[in-house]
């Protein structure tokens, strides 16, 4: 069986980098870098197994649950939102019309 998860000391040193405070496990900021971690790690395998269409499934989930952790960080606090992205190498998001 294949380990598509993170490792649980690579979720750990990831949790450290990014959290608030000490317990902090569950703050958009962290579930925004594990996530990012989790979406690397399958990306990876899907360029070894380009026909695995459930992991493709799982892949599409998770970025589509980080964008929510994205928008909502964003709304709450701009210049964490704008660090983070820039320490995660990731592209700001576009402001849309209407919707925000």
């Amino acid at each position: 069986m294949i380990a598509l998860m993170l490792a649980q000391k690579k979720k750990q040193t990831i949790i450290k980098k990014h959290q608030v405070h000490e317990k902090d496990t569950g703050s958009s900021s962290v579930q925004i870098a594990t996530l990012t971690g989790q979406i690397n790690e399958l990306v990876r395998h899907l360029k070894k197994h380009g026909k695995d269409i459930h992991s493709r499934r799982g892949l599409l989930q998770m970025v589509a649950r980080r964008r929510s952790h994205m928008h909502y960080l964003e709304k709450k606090d701009r210049k964490a939102y704008e660090a983070l992205m820039k320490k995660l190498s990731l592209k700001l998001a576009k402001p849309t019309k209407g919707i925000r």
